[in-house]
């Protein structure tokens, strides 16, 4: 699966044009969807030194990208010669700016390894924490409670 990634924001705290801190787990995600095999595309606003700075840090974290701010499909390549528009190419896009937020990398981990939307992940998680509990037997079924430990019973 090709992933595209925005940096600022999304894998560190925004403070561009400075770098700022590690977002937490967003590195080590990284690192495990680069070992499931998928394509990973640094997919920034950054440029020239500040997209060298932004590359750097995350080859010293163990995240080496497929590519950057671009795919490399034909298509893509002649609409860049010819300074035509041409939208990335890339299964999933990973950024803060989308609608609904930027879930925690857990989550996003979750998604994709999975194949679940954000919508379903929730939804699980939220069926678990909201199982609703046992009706009581009414005292006259009295051979149906549960013995109390509080009594030694």
């Amino acid at each position: 699966m090709v992933i595209a990634v925005d940096f600022d924001g999304t894998i560190v705290e925004h403070r561009y044009p400075a770098i700022g801190t590690e977002k937490p787990f967003a590195c080590e995600v990284l690192r495990m969807l680069i070992a499931e095999r998928h394509q990973l595309i640094l997919w920034t606003v950054r440029e020239g030194k500040l997209l060298d700075e932004a590359l750097e840090w995350c080859r010293e974290r163990g995240v080496e990208f497929w590519g950057v701010n671009s795919d490399s499909s034909q298509m893509f390549k002649e609409a860049k010669d010819k300074n035509l528009s041409c939208k990335l190419n890339a299964d999933v896009f990973i950024d803060d700016c989308g609608i609904g937020g930027l879930p925690d990398w857990n989550t996003i981990y979750k998604i994709i390894h999975t194949g679940r939307t954000y919508e379903q992940l929730l939804y699980q998680k939220f069926r678990q924490q909201h199982i609703p509990a046992e009706k009581p037997y009414p005292k006259w079924m009295f051979w149906k409670h549960k013995p109390s430990k509080k009594y030694g019973r």
